[in-house]
């Protein structure tokens, strides 16, 4: 840790009694906090609780309210995003903000060279760009439109993009969320260095392991105020989690429940991309009523397919899928709807509700022709406010009222929303991708109990996870994706994370059809 000439720590940022109102919504209320450099403080709290509205405070992209923000013992406000980064502060938002049309590269160096020169040294931010991703570990095409990444493939370039830029504070909002454990080593040890630079970092996760591995202090947030600040020594996961719930919180377990008839069935699934590429490669799984069937891989390897086909907004090549018996030969979201699947989709901004529209209108959202909402083509508002009223009451969605503008939720209330939203139907199969992904453990505690009384009550449920923890926890069968297809790795108290994470890696082909036919991933001990 770098210290001033007095031998204290040199304090990089400092805030103090931020305050920061949304209507009625004290989103932050009085918040003090320090930085100093070759330090990492985890800030951590509920969804909602304040802290991704306090970055955006520090970052330039809301206004406080009150208090004071000073960067380097200089008094820093009334800033937007251009000038937290001219003096050094960036951030790698949870929700990506990178141009789709735009190659990577373009965007890493979008507004690093000014507009009026008539050519860019692209050949040197290559070279940058490259030597960077090489020492994150988080491997990059510069020349990929970011549009045709995966999600965990944006992820990456969201980091790079803000070490690019030679940041001496950098805000990490719920950056590993997309990651695989191997990743986020990597990103440790980077951070790791950069701190040992002098390099300020205020990491935000819900992940306590991580905190606990890379963080020097916590600071917890609850309900919009400092419920509490620890150093590393004086903490443990039992005790962040108190402070972040104010109440003990109880890890989900898998209820046995013998599984009935098959109500998902894909056989020879295959999906081709716009350009040729085979996306899915004729994939093969079941769910049966009271079951739940965890789908494991490396984002990218066709996860984010498999979920867009079964919500609908994907179409295959060939392969067939069945649903209660009857084969769907054309499957829509009305459809699917129709037919009792619930999806919770993997971007929950983008394809889980309309943030421009409010909370009540997200509700209805997949039923406003139905009976209960409409009537001779007229909506029945009423009605659907009253029901999304018994939403956010039920599934705890943390909002001003049903009128809100669902954009302005936090992106754990606006899960919770689209859950409540599914459940709401009745669901015979639902389809959950990534649904606990930057969420706070609450919330995780909420859902993953949500999950588990639908499977009790017998739904099939089919959960697409990057979180091996998750996939352990609530699956009575796992599968593993890799290039578009799946293998069977079996039940899981029959196959360890080292073993699934060989299988992410390619290396379990050899046991493929193994897995198929004896149902057990145990055989694929060795990982060959």
């Amino acid at each position: 840790m770098t210290t001033d000439a007095g031998g204290q720590p040199r304090v990089l940022l400092r805030l103090a009694k931020i305050r920061k109102v949304f209507g009625d919504l004290v989103a932050n209320d009085d918040i003090d906090l320090e930085l100093a450099s070759g330090e990492i403080v985890a800030l951590l709290g509920e969804n909602g609780a304040g802290k991704t509205t306090l970055m955006n405070i520090l970052f330039g992209h809301y206004q406080a309210d009150g208090g004071v923000i000073e960067v380097e013992g200089t008094v820093f406000g009334n800033h937007t995003p251009r000038d937290a980064l001219a003096r050094g502060i960036g951030m790698v938002h949870q929700h990506f903000t990178l141009a789709d049309n735009l190659n990577v590269l373009d965007n890493i160096i979008l507004g690093t060279q000014p507009v009026w020169r008539l050519w860019q040294d692209r050949l040197s931010a290559r070279k940058k760009l490259m030597q960077l991703s090489d020492d994150l570990g988080l491997a990059v095409d510069p020349a990929a439109r970011v549009g045709d990444l995966s999600v965990g493939e944006q992820q990456r370039v969201e980091i790079l993009k803000a070490l690019y830029r030679d940041v001496r504070v950098l805000i990490l909002d719920e950056p590993t969320a997309v990651l695989t454990p191997q990743e986020t080593s990597g990103l440790f040890s980077v951070l790791r260095r950069l701190k040992d630079k002098g390099l300020g970092v205020l990491f935000i996760s819900h992940k306590l392991q991580e905190v606990m591995e890379i963080a020097d202090r916590m600071v917890v947030l609850r309900r919009g105020r400092v419920a509490g600040a620890l150093d590393r020594d004086q903490a443990d996961e039992h005790k962040l989690a108190q402070l972040m719930v104010g109440r003990e919180v109880k890890a989900a377990s898998r209820p046995r429940v013998e599984a009935g008839r098959v109500r998902l069935r894909l056989e020879g699934l295959s999906v081709i991309g716009e350009g040729g590429e085979s996306l899915l490669r004729d994939v093969d799984l079941e769910v049966r009523a009271g079951e739940t069937v965890g789908i494991a891989g490396v984002s990218g390897n066709g996860q984010g397919t498999l979920g867009a086909f079964l919500s609908g907004t994907v179409s295959a090549a060939s392969g067939r899928l069945i649903v209660d018996g009857e084969e769907i030969a054309a499957p829509s979201p009305r459809l699917l709807t129709a037919r009792a699947v619930a999806r919770i989709p993997e971007n929950r901004l983008e394809d889980g509700v309309i943030g421009e529209m409010a909370v009540w209108e997200n509700v209805i959202s997949e039923r406003y022709r139905s009976t209960r909402f409409a009537r001779m083509g007229f909506q029945r508002q009423e009605t659907a406010r009253a029901g999304a009223k018994d939403v956010i009451r039920h599934f705890d969605v943390r909002c001003p009222g049903e009128e809100a503008q669902t954009k302005n939720l936090s992106g754990g209330n606006i899960q919770k929303l689209i859950l409540g939203r599914s459940m709401e139907l009745d669901p015979g199969i639902i389809v959950a991708s990534q649904p606990t992904r930057g969420l706070d453990v609450g919330a995780v505690s909420f859902i993953h109990g949500q999950l588990n009384a639908a499977k009790a009550a017998g739904a099939a449920v089919l959960l697409i996870s990057e979180d091996l923890d998750e996939i352990r926890t609530l699956s009575d069968r796992i599968y593993v994706m890799y290039a578009g297809g799946a293998m069977l790795a079996g039940r899981p108290e029959e196959v360890t994370i080292l073993q699934l994470g060989l299988m992410m890696a390619g290396r379990g082909d050899k046991g493929r059809d193994k897995g198929r036919a004896n149902g057990g991933g145990a055989d694929l001990a060795t990982g060959t």
